[in-house]
C-alpha cells in the first residue's frame, strides 16, 4: 500500500479540525473544474468552427487547384491532363476559366467573378446543394445558363422563383483601345440566370457560375483555362497528392492545396484557438492559488498528525509526500471532474442545439470534440498542479515541520 497517498486521500475526505480548511479545499477542485471545463468547452467550440470553415470553403474550392506561374490563362491541349487522371487518388477533375466581369439586369449592374466550369465541379462541390433559389441547368447550343452568389443576386435586386431571368454579362476586349463607337471595345453576351446559391459571403458577394464554353466563347479564349481543379478520394493525403501533379506538370505551373489557397484564414483560426487556450490556461493558474492556500493551512493543522507519524519512524521525504500527493489529488480530482463536465455540455450543445445562431449559415453554434484536446488539457492541468503542489509543500514542510 502507498502510505502517503492514502494519508492524502483520508485528509482529503475526512474533517478537519476548522472546518474552514474542507471549504478551502473543495473551492480548490471547484476552481480547477471550472477551468478545466472552459477549457475543454472552448477548444471545442474552436475546432466546430474550424471544420464549418474546412467544410464551406470545401463547397467551393477543390482540394488541389493548379494555375499557371506567368500570365493568366494556358492551353489546354498542351496540359498532361491525361496523367493527372492516371492518378489513382484523383477523383475529380475540373477545368476552369474565370474573369472579372459586370453583371447587368435591368436598371442595376455590379461587378462579380465569372467561373466558368465542367459539370464535374458541382459534383466535386456539391454547390448545387447549397442552392437557395433555382436550380442548375445544363447550358444548350441556344441558351447559356449562371448561377450566381446570394450577394451578386441582392445587388441586382434579382431573386428566382419560378421564372429564369435574363442577364447581361460584359468583359472588355483583349488588347483594344477605346473606339469611336461607344462600347466596341466590351464583350457581350446574354445569359440565363437559372439559380443562387449561397456558401459564405467571400463567395456570395463575387461569383457567377457558367458553363466553361459559354465563359470561353464570351472572352474569345477558345481552349483557354485559368485553372484546373481536382478532387480528391477522401482520406488521401493532399500534400502527397500535390508533390506528384508538381512533378507532372512541371515548375511552368503553380500546385496548391485548399490550405495553401486559404492559408490565412486556417492559420488565424488555429493562432485564436491557441492563444485561448493560453489565456484560460492563466486562469488555471490563478485558480491553482486556492490548492496553495488549502495545502498551507493542512500542513499547519496536521501538526500534530506530523509528529505521530515522524516518531513512528516517518521521515521528512514521507512527510513531504504525504502533502504533495493532497495537493496532487486536489487538482486531478477538479480536472477530471472538469473534463467530465465539459465534454457532457459540448455533447448537449451537439445533440440538442442548445446555443442557437440567428440568420447564421447553421442553425447552432457547432461544437466537435477531439481527444487531443483532452491529451492538452490533460498535460497543462498537470503541470500546474504539479508546481502548485511541490512548491508550498517544499517551503512550507521546512518552516513548520
Amino acid at each position: 500500500m502507498n502510505l502517503p497517498f492514502y494519508i492524502a486521500k483520508r485528509y482529503l475526505i475526512s474533517k478537519k479540525s476548522h472546518n474552514v480548511i474542507n471549504i478551502i479545499s473543495w473551492i480548490s477542485v471547484s476552481g480547477i473544474a471550472v477551468g478545466t471545463m472552459a477549457l475543454i468547452i472552448i477548444l471545442s467550440a474552436f475546432n466546430g468552427l474550424e471544420t464549418l470553415v474546412e467544410d464551406l470553403y470545401a463547397s467551393f474550392d477543390p482540394d488541389i487547384k493548379i494555375t499557371v506561374i506567368e500570365g493568366k490563362t494556358f492551353d489546354a491541349k498542351e496540359f498532361p491532363k491525361d496523367k493527372i487522371l492516371a492518378l489513382s487518388e484523383v477523383e475529380f477533375y475540373n477545368s476552369a476559366l474565370e474573369e472579372v466581369a459586370l453583371i447587368k439586369y435591368e436598371d442595376k449592374q455590379t461587378v462579380a467573378t465569372i467561373k466558368g466550369v465542367e459539370a464535374s465541379f458541382y459534383a466535386m462541390t456539391g454547390i448545387d446543394s447549397l442552392l437557395i433559389e433555382g436550380k442548375v441547368e445544363q447550358s444548350s447550343e441556344s441558351s447559356n445558363n449562371i448561377i450566381m452568389g446570394w450577394g451578386i443576386a441582392d445587388k441586382l435586386s434579382l431573386f428566382i422563383s419560378q421564372s429564369v431571368y435574363q442577364v447581361g454579362v460584359i468583359v472588355p476586349k483583349r488588347g483594344t483601345k477605346k473606339g469611336l463607337v461607344p462600347g466596341s471595345e466590351f464583350n457581350r453576351k446574354t445569359a440565363n440566370a437559372t439559380g443562387v446559391f449561397s456558401v459564405n459571403p467571400d463567395f456570395d458577394t463575387k461569383y457567377v457560375l457558367g458553363e466553361l464554353a459559354f465563359v470561353q466563347k464570351l472572352l474569345k479564349h477558345k481552349d483557354r483555362l485559368s485553372s484546373v481543379e481536382l478532387g480528391l478520394k477522401k482520406g488521401e493525403d493532399w500534400d502527397e497528392v500535390k508533390e506528384k501533379v508538381q512533378a507532372i506538370v512541371g515548375g511552368d505551373y503553380k500546385v496548391q492545396t485548399r490550405f495553401e489557397m486559404n492559408e490565412l484564414i486556417f492559420k488565424t483560426n488555429k493562432t485564436e484557438k491557441w492563444i485561448t487556450f493560453l489565456i484560460l490556461s492563466f486562469i488555471l493558474v490563478i485558480a491553482s492559488f486556492n490548492i496553495i492556500g488549502s495545502l498551507t493551512m493542512l500542513i499547519i493543522d496536521k501538526k500534530k498528525d506530523v509528529w505521530i507519524l515522524k516518531t513512528m519512524g516517518a521521515n521528512n521525504s514521507v512527510i513531504r509526500k504525504i502533502f504533495f500527493a493532497e495537493g496532487m489529488l486536489i487538482n486531478l480530482l477538479g480536472a477530471v471532474g472538469g473534463m467530465a463536465i465539459g465534454a457532457f455540455v459540448c455533447w448537449l450543445q451537439m445533440q440538442f442545439g442548445l446555443l442557437r445562431l440567428a440568420g447564421g449559415v447553421v442553425d447552432f453554434y457547432p461544437i466537435e470534440l477531439n481527444i487531443m484536446d483532452f491529451v492538452h488539457v490533460s498535460i497543462i492541468v498537470i503541470i500546474i498542479g504539479l508546481i502548485a503542489s511541490w512548491y508550498p509543500v517544499r517551503i512550507l514542510t521546512r518552516k513548520h515541520l
